[in-house]
């Protein structure tokens, strides 16, 4: 009976301890504390992109500040882009300064607990959308920018947002995204992998549990398999990584699959998450710019 009261003892402190280990790692991968996360510490404006730019603070439907960058150009057209996971608006100026060499407009945006943007938690577009509605709307306010010509590009958790964000907006004209995760749940154990080090089981689904408890969200709501085909007729360019280590490489087939027509799909077994751009910088100009230039007019 000692062993058995033992053992009970000993089983019992290996389920706090995992309930305490998963409850830590989800809160850590739902926050963005302002004082620790990935801030931009140069601007457009800086080498190598030198692209005048205008600084922009908007409220959210709920009353977050937020802040990105817009872009000029002499094109009329508008592309809206989208960071991704725990990044900042200085990674996105690579596909900015493309754009903006091809006569686009951007507005570059950081949702909240991003960059400068005020807010801590991430709920992966359950509360992002009026995010991005607010800066849509204000570079729509802005003269020389035409309300019917506007496109949409995301990377890694920005292309998840940026295909929500385009089923629920029917001006945007034309949506590429780039290494989107087709679900959280497709790609959770994937994802708990690479940012927490962890084995998928028993953790992903415990680390799922207690950060929907956290933030709020429901990861089986967050699908933008459901949203890729309320796109239709508009036209979706979907790029996939094969050596996709942070979202699961099967995302980009899943999507593709559930989106309407038109569409395309780049899939580069050799390029890694939201690598194309780093990888084959010609490749993505030249397909990138193609896409809109087609598609936008």
């Amino acid at each position: 009976s000692i062993v058995f009261a033992l053992l009970g003892i000993f089983l019992a402190g290996g389920v706090f301890a995992l309930a305490g280990k998963t409850r830590s790692e989800a809160h850590r991968l739902i926050t963005n504390p302002a004082y620790s996360r990935n801030r931009s510490d140069k601007t457009p404006w800086d080498e190598p992109w030198r692209l005048p730019f205008v600084d922009v603070a908007v409220r959210s439907s709920d009353g977050t500040q937020l802040r990105g960058w817009f872009i000029p150009a002499e094109s009329r057209k508008l592309i809206l882009v989208q960071h991704g996971y725990k990044d900042r608006l200085q990674s996105m100026l690579g596909v900015a300064k493309i754009l903006h060499d091809h006569g686009y407009q951007v507005m570059m945006i950081a949702v909240r607990a991003h960059d400068r943007s005020d807010g801590d938690i991430i709920s992966f577009g359950q509360r992002e959308m009026p995010d991005m509605a607010a800066f849509e709307a204000d570079a729509l306010r802005r003269p020389g920018v035409d309300p019917t010509q506007v496109g949409i590009f995301g990377v890694s958790m920005g292309g998840s947002l940026v295909i929500q964000f385009a089923a629920e907006h029917p001006e945007i004209k034309a949506v590429i995204d780039d290494s989107a995760f087709s679900s959280l749940n497709d790609t959770i154990e994937t994802s708990v992998k690479f940012f927490t080090g962890l084995p998928p089981f028993p953790f992903a689904p415990l680390i799922r549990f207690w950060a929907e408890r956290e933030a709020g969200i429901s990861a089986s709501k967050i699908d933008a398999k459901r949203w890729i085909g309320r796109i239709s007729p508009r036209p979706v360019l979907v790029m996939q990584g094969g050596t996709d280590v942070v979202v699961s490489p099967a995302s980009g087939q899943r999507l593709f699959e559930a989106a309407g027509q038109p569409k395309e799909f780049w899939f580069e077994p050799a390029v890694g998450h939201g690598k194309f751009l780093k990888t084959m910088p010609d490749e993505f100009e030249r397909r990138v710019v193609g896409f809109f230039d087609r598609e936008i007019h």
